[in-house]
């Protein structure tokens, strides 16, 4: 689509901007079915995600800014973005590989968080390959960067299907034994960007089991099992019923801000489905499957409302919630983790869907 114009109301022209040297731009998916996706090669952001409602009437569902500028000045940085080297975690920022001590940026409380001061979030990534439906994004991560080692080549392909799907798939190569972990880290409000609340969202995850963490986020290590406690939803809640329960892993996160261990074999990688969310508002239902062993559930609990964004919105406290399917937090520091080291002669490849529906 070459229109200056979209579905979302984003100006093309608004997203265009050298950034570090390297050009920005806004991109237009379409599908058969009139839904859109806007995405921009600056930290491979997904802008806008336009599925219809059970009127037939298109609902923009994850929040995100009308310009480049605002997404290079905002205090919520990681909207929509891809998170790496590693998203989510590690505590004390440092890790040892090969019997080599690592230190990374510490910039989130005393731990490391998506990647460092600038992660993947943060970069320009090349344009590979746009089609209507398609966009094939690629960075390469140089030896040391942010800390990590080995000069890492990530792709990631956005692809909106016929029936109404947003799939995600990242492949990854490096020249020296490093860590990866990455994920997206869309805000969804299923009632439409600029909904204020997502507590009224039917949530169902496939997990028995959730990390618990201590007060900085960082997993204990040992998964513990839902049943009987504010972090179940292997039958369908309310986001918001327990959210405010006098439970210590809610009061630690202001909320959920947790790693489900998602119901898989230990090891497996298998393409499976994690959960489904719904608005009961407009009736949008979405479905996640993934071959990632995890998902964190985040639920927009340290949003402000502070500034204005797409469409003049203000996104309060808790107008998002996120599912960030990935390995799980500190997996370097855990043994027991599924493993987040990558060789030189392995291939790193996963595989994401959300899948819309009323």
């Amino acid at each position: 689509m070459n229109e200056m114009y979209s579905k979302s109301g984003l100006l093309v022209e608004a997203f265009e901007k050298t950034v570090d040297g390297k050009q920005t731009g806004l991109y237009t998916l379409t599908n058969n079915l009139g839904c859109e996706v806007t995405v921009t090669n600056y930290g491979a952001k997904i802008v806008s995600l336009m599925v219809p409602d059970r009127e037939g009437i298109f609902t923009d569902v994850v929040l995100g800014y009308p310009s480049i500028d605002e997404y290079l000045t905002s205090v919520e940085p990681y909207y929509g973005a891809v998170c790496g080297r590693t998203a989510n975690r590690i505590a004390g920022g440092r890790f040892s590989l090969e019997g080599k001590e690592y230190r990374l940026a510490v910039n989130n409380g005393p731990n490391s968080l998506h990647g460092g001061i600038k992660g993947y979030n943060a970069v320009v990534w090349d344009v590979k390959n746009v089609t209507c439906n398609s966009i094939e994004l690629f960075y390469l991560s140089p030896d040391g960067e942010e800390g990590f080692p080995g000069n890492l080549s990530v792709t990631v392909i956005y692809t909106l299907t016929d029936d109404n799907s947003l799939e995600l798939c990242y492949r990854a190569t490096t020249d020296k034994t490093t860590i990866l972990n990455l994920t997206n880290h869309s805000f969804f409000n299923l009632s439409g960007e600029g909904d204020p609340y997502i507590g009224d969202h039917l949530l169902v995850l496939n997990a028995d089991n959730y990390l618990p963490t201590d007060a900085t986020a960082i997993p204990y290590g040992d998964p513990a099992p839902v049943k009987d406690t504010p972090m179940d939803f292997t039958k369908p809640f309310a986001i918001g019923d327990r959210i405010n329960d006098d439970f210590q892993q809610l009061r630690f996160g202001k909320g959920y801000d947790h790693t489900y261990v998602l119901n898989k074999p230990a090891g497996s990688n298998e393409y499976t489905y994690a959960g489904i969310c719904e608005s009961p508002k407009t009736g949008i239902k979405m479905e996640i499957y993934t071959t990632e062993p995890g998902m964190q559930l985040y639920t927009g609990n340290w949003m402000t409302g502070s500034f204005t964004a797409k469409n003049g919105h203000r996104y309060p406290e808790r107008a998002a919630v996120c599912f960030e399917t990935q390995h799980f937090p500190d997996s370097i520091n855990k043994p027991a983790y599924p493993s987040v080291i990558l060789r030189p002669e392995e291939l790193f490849e996963s595989r994401t869907t959300f899948r819309f529906s009323v």
